[in-house]
């Protein structure tokens, strides 16, 4: 099974040369630390920065700048800090080419419920409900289980829902996965050392699995 950074690594081979990327909270904020040599990619901040670079060493953090996770970060030479508004403006009008958010559910059909669990506290939706209703291209970086072993990848999502039939990839510790046009998560390649039975095991939704699905590559 893949850790966190394992998740991340693997979704960074996912963006092309001149992309600009958007970065959710969570797993997502990692994959700045693995974007591949030679590509040249703009990562956007919905709290208003265009130019984010990877975590700051420790001791090396400047408290004023951070993501929209609150986390320290770093910013590359050409970077632009503005305000939210305009962050937004970028992605209602779909100058994003590629957004990656965390996920707690997402269905066969698409659906990703990402930002509320009823009774637990809540500081808001940010700025989900706009990427997923503006984004040219979402891939979801998640677990693939829950603490208890249940499937996060469901028929259907049981949490409030942040957008509708809006998600094409999902990449778990266990597998990428697109969703299908009809429906249906489709296996294209397992996490190394995991077996095809063991992702139809941890996948409640409907799941077609080639038993030859390749490993991932992640060097």
């Amino acid at each position: 099974m893949l850790d966190k950074n394992g998740i991340a690594k693997r979704i960074a081979k996912e963006i092309k040369d001149g992309y600009y990327v958007n970065l959710g909270i969570g797993i997502p904020t990692l994959v700045a630390n693995f974007i591949p040599q030679g590509i040249n990619v703009v990562l956007q901040s919905e709290n208003g920065l265009l130019g984010m670079g990877p975590f700051p060493f420790e001791g090396e953090e400047d408290a004023d700048l951070i993501n929209a996770g609150k986390q320290t970060i770093t910013t590359l030479p050409g970077s632009s800090i503005f305000d939210s508004a305009m962050s937004f403006g970028m992605i209602r009008s779909q100058k994003i080419d590629l957004t990656i958010l965390g996920a707690m559910e997402v269905s066969e059909n698409g659906d990703i419920a990402n930002w509320k669990i009823p009774g637990k506290m809540v500081k808001g939706m940010g700025g989900a409900m706009d990427l997923v209703a503006s984004a040219k291209n979402i891939i979801v970086a998640m677990q693939h289980v829950n603490k208890a072993g249940e499937s996060k990848l469901l028929p259907k999502c049981s949490l409030p829902l942040t957008g509708v039939n809006c998600i094409r990839k999902v990449v778990t510790e266990l597998a990428v996965l697109d969703i299908l046009p009809e429906g249906g998560f489709r296996l294209v390649e397992r996490a190394p050392g995991v077996s095809v039975d063991y992702i139809k095991q941890a996948t409640a939704g409907k799941l077609f699995a080639d038993e030859n699905a390749p490993e991932m590559i992640l060097n």
